[in-house]
């Protein structure tokens, strides 16, 4: 192996201290400040988890008060629960008793004034005259017709129309009288209080 002479290259300071790269002193409080970002690190990490956790669970709802006081109110159920099946007994015990349908008697012909309440029959069929056999059995009953007459068309059924509320129980009178049940409240006839519309039922 060639030696090469010594040279200047080989010879080393005896002052020379510092063996390596040269590094820069460290600054104060790094070590702090690395400490504080891996703290809020982990603390938004586990706000995030909890917050996860909670809106998988449905234990948090993002609803105003308001809302959920309208709607318990609305539901009428008890916050706590405890209550569900005394409010169902206090509501069975407390519920208004269910009253029934007045049902209209029929009147009486001495019981209507004829000068206020008005009777008129019209012939609804083919047959002549049947207004005024209508009439006449009427008044054997006690009524008093005030006028008779034909309708505008023919019709299969009789039936007693009224044309106020107040003189349903004349309009049954007349229609138990006649041998019919068949009533209704009809502005059809307004000169008079009752109409009678007789029917091919009452001509057979």
């Amino acid at each position: 192996m060639a030696k090469h002479p010594r040279d200047r290259f080989d010879e080393v300071p005896a002052d020379l201290d510092r063996v390596g790269a040269h590094r820069a002193e460290a600054r104060r409080g790094r070590g702090w400040v690395v400490f504080a970002w891996c703290a809020l690190a982990v603390g938004v990490l586990v706000g995030s988890g909890v917050v996860y956790l909670g809106v998988a669970n449905d234990s948090f709802q993002f609803v105003s008060p308001t809302s959920d006081a309208t709607s318990e109110a609305g539901s009428g159920t008890p916050s706590d629960g405890s209550g569900d099946d005394a409010g169902d007994a206090a509501t069975d015990d407390t519920a208004a008793p269910t009253t029934p349908a007045e049902t209209v008697a029929p009147a009486d012909p001495d019981s209507v004034d004829p000068d206020v309440t008005t009777i008129t029959v019209l012939n609804g069929t083919t047959t002549s005259g049947l207004a005024g056999r209508a009439s006449l059995a009427l008044a054997e009953t006690g009524w008093t017709v005030a006028g008779q007459g034909n309708a505008d068309g023919t019709v299969t059924t009789t039936i007693v129309y009224y044309a106020d509320e107040a003189d349903e129980a004349v309009a049954l009178g007349v229609a138990r009288d006649l041998g019919t049940t068949a009533v209704e409240l009809s502005d059809a006839f307004p000169d008079s209080s009752v109409t009678v519309v007789l029917g091919a039922d009452y001509a057979s």
